[in-house]
């Protein structure tokens, strides 16, 4: 299993604090919560298996988050991560994200990027940022701070962080090439991109 922080994503500060379980505790805390919650096409989740926290909130109060995995391919990223709320809790599991409020664990956010395949923490920006394959999500204090349009066909590849712009690369079909593309961190707007419509087939 993976550490719980990443070295820039532990740069929030944090109200809570969790265990990364590797089996299911001996004695179960009172509260228990599974993520995803009743979401249609998820049913069978659980099956895929589960990351599994101990987590202890600020409040006082402890509870166990039984995180489904998304994907059970190795390469997607599984951990704990802080965000820009000290209050909220991210847990990945297998490429899944959740959003969790550790205060009130009934309230979770499912981040419809899936699979996420990479988070960084933009402490300047108070940004926690999730990389997924066509675009990036930006998640601030008060919630999902914004959503990029399509950057690539597949695979994005984030290059560097410079003020408040954000570089990479996406894949452009077409051409089989990686281009370079640019995000305004504080608006989630962006420039260039491998991502462009095919032109339509002509009608016979």
């Amino acid at each position: 299993m993976p550490s719980s922080f990443t070295e820039d994503a532990a740069g929030f500060a944090q109200s809570w604090s969790a265990e990364t379980l590797k089996t299911p505790p001996l004695i179960a805390p009172a509260r228990q919560f599974i993520y995803p919650q009743q979401i249609a096409g998820e049913e069978d989740a659980l099956a895929r298996g589960a990351l599994q926290l101990m987590v202890h909130s600020g409040s006082g109060g402890t509870f166990l988050a039984t995180c489904a995995l998304g994907f059970t391919n190795p390469t997607m990223p599984t951990g704990v991560f802080a965000c820009p709320n000290q209050q909220e809790m991210c847990a990945v599991a297998g490429g899944y994200a959740y959003i969790i409020d550790t205060a009130q664990p009934e309230h979770c956010v499912h981040l419809a990027m899936k699979p996420v395949v990479e988070v960084r923490a933009l402490i300047e920006q108070e940004l926690l940022l999730f990389i997924g394959f066509h675009s990036l999500i930006a998640w601030g204090a008060t919630g999902m701070a914004w959503e990029t349009a399509r950057l690539s066909w597949e695979g994005v590849r984030v290059t560097s962080v410079e003020a408040n712009t954000l570089n990479g690369m996406g894949w452009n079909l077409l051409t089989d090439r990686e281009v370079p593309f640019s995000v305004d961190l504080l608006t989630g707007r962006h420039q260039g991109g491998g991502f462009v419509q095919p032109p339509q087939a002509q009608r016979s």
